[in-house]
C-alpha cells in the first residue's frame, strides 16, 4: 500500500493551502451566524465602529447598544458596503 501524504492544511483546518479556495478549506472567515460567541454582547471596538459608521451613513437607528457580536458584525458589514468601504 502506498502512503498518503498529507499537507498541513489536511492536518489543521485553520491552515489553508495557497492553491485552495480559502472559504472551502479555512475556518478563518465565517458567517456571523456560525460564530460560537455570536450571541455575546458586542465588543467595545464593534460598538465604537458601528456608532461611527451609523453617524457617517446618517442611519442612527443602525446603532443599538444591546446588539450581540454577530448582529453588530452584520450591521457593520452592511454600513461599510453602503459607504463603499467594503
Amino acid at each position: 500500500m502506498a502512503k498518503t501524504q498529507h499537507s498541513d492544511a489536511d492536518k489543521n483546518p485553520k491552515i489553508a493551502s495557497q492553491d485552495s479556495d480559502p472559504k472551502a478549506s479555512s475556518n478563518r472567515i465565517k458567517d456571523p451566524s456560525e460564530w460560537t460567541t455570536g450571541g455575546e454582547p458586542m465588543t467595545g471596538a464593534q460598538a465604537s465602529y458601528l456608532k461611527t459608521l451609523s453617524e457617517e451613513a446618517k442611519e442612527p437607528d443602525a446603532f443599538e447598544p444591546d446588539l450581540d457580536k454577530a448582529e453588530a458584525s452584520r450591521r457593520i458589514d452592511d454600513l461599510r458596503k453602503e459607504a463603499g468601504r467594503a
